[in-house]
């Protein structure tokens, strides 16, 4: 049998991926987290989904974010139209880490919007080092 032919091969897929994988309702309640967003953000799989989005999404981000699904889900695309981009996010320890999220609106088969789908990987340790060497660089150009 062909690997792409099993039934369940969009399951298997999503679970074993290596990024956190996020599908909400047009609501922005999570239908589905998969395995690796379970070990990004620490919420097992049963607690997350029937959650708000809100469960990850830093407070004083959270008007932003809502304006921006909303406005997604009535227009059917994204503002970064997939790209990624490198954003806060919330553990279930209450801590703060760095995201590189893209996004997706979901359509049915008349175009209208089912949902969002983002992607996740932990950026923290990029993010830190980035920050490291702007100030390292800041230094320098201070000295000259």
């Amino acid at each position: 049998m062909n690997d792409s032919t099993q039934p369940d091969i969009d399951r298997l897929i999503t679970e074993q991926m290596a990024e956190a994988l996020i599908y909400a309702d047009t609501e922005g309640v999570i239908r589905q987290w998969n395995a690796a967003a379970e070990a990004l953000f620490g919420y097992p799989r049963q607690q997350a989904i029937g959650q708000s989005l809100d469960l990850i999404i830093p407070e004083r981000l959270r008007a932003a974010h809502w304006a921006g699904f909303h406005r997604a889900m009535v227009q059917g695309t994204t503002r970064l139209h997939g790209r990624a981009t490198v954003t806060r996010a919330l553990t279930k320890d209450g801590k703060s880490i760095y995201v590189e999220m893209s996004f997706a609106v979901v359509s049915d088969g008349n175009a209208k919007a089912i949902g969002s789908v983002a992607v996740a990987r932990d950026a923290t340790q990029r993010h830190l080092d980035e920050s490291a060497l702007r100030a390292r660089l800041a230094a320098l150009a201070g000295d000259a």
